[in-house]
């Protein structure tokens, strides 16, 4: 899978953080937010994937954090982790970013599942997973309610900064880059969630068949399109 990598170095002593990674596959998808970090013990720098504080806790009572996104396989994850630190070297000792190469990018691969899911009060109707070729997930994707139909939110975190009402703003820590690849791929989770809501409302239909037909094989009968038993002749 074709990536480009771009760095900017933190310069707080006094921080562990030392700089900030932007990953992009091929020119369609954009990760934000990838810390590069000191273990202040030994010093060794090691790469951080953004992260969500999600409703599971610690046994001394402190909540759990996962990644929003991270590498599948241990092969791309040594590939994509070794590349950003060799990108803040060469940003941290030189300056600058390496220059892009200008390479033909095949389009970027992937397969969505969503889990229709519902909470009252709350306007999500479901979470889905981005897989890009079988090699990088997202998660915490969500289907939301909107006022005619459902939309895709992608993985967002609070900013420091207010809206003209006074409201907090939230920006996107992965998202499309490019108006073609957002419909391709807003479009996929859409029709995988409706999919997968049919599927939802059929089962609960089938289990009532089933039982109807049990019900009518007992009492030596058999079903109708009306589901109603009618006894043999």
């Amino acid at each position: 899978m074709k990536y480009a990598i771009r760095v900017n170095e933190v310069k707080k002593e006094e921080s562990n953080v030392k700089g900030f990674a932007t990953v992009v596959f091929g020119d369609s998808f954009k990760i934000t937010n990838i810390a590069i970090v000191e273990r202040k013990e030994t010093g060794q720098l090691f790469v951080s994937m953004p992260r969500y504080k999600s409703s599971e806790r610690n046994e001394d009572g402190t909540n759990v954090y996962k990644d929003v996104c991270n590498p599948i396989t241990a092969e791309f994850r040594e590939e994509l982790y070794e590349s950003i630190l060799a990108e803040y070297e060469l940003v941290r000792t030189q300056g600058q970013s390496e220059k892009e190469k200008n390479e033909e990018v095949s389009p970027l691969e992937f397969s969505v599942t969503v889990t229709p899911y519902e909470r009252e009060g709350s306007n999500i109707r479901g979470l889905a997973r981005i897989y890009f070729e079988d090699s990088f997930i997202v998660n915490n994707v969500n289907i939301l309610q909107g006022k005619e139909k459902v939309f895709v939110a992608m993985p967002s975190y609070k900013t420091k900064q207010k809206d003209e009402n006074g409201k907090d703003i939230y920006q996107d820590i992965c998202y499309p880059v490019t108006r073609d690849f957002r419909e391709k791929l807003y479009g996929e989770i859409e029709r995988a969630y409706q999919e997968a809501k049919d599927k939802q409302q059929e089962e609960p239909r089938e289990k009532a068949q089933a039982k109807n037909q049990g019900k009518a094989q007992a009492e030596g009968g058999f079903l109708e399109a009306d589901d109603t038993p009618l006894p043999f002749r």
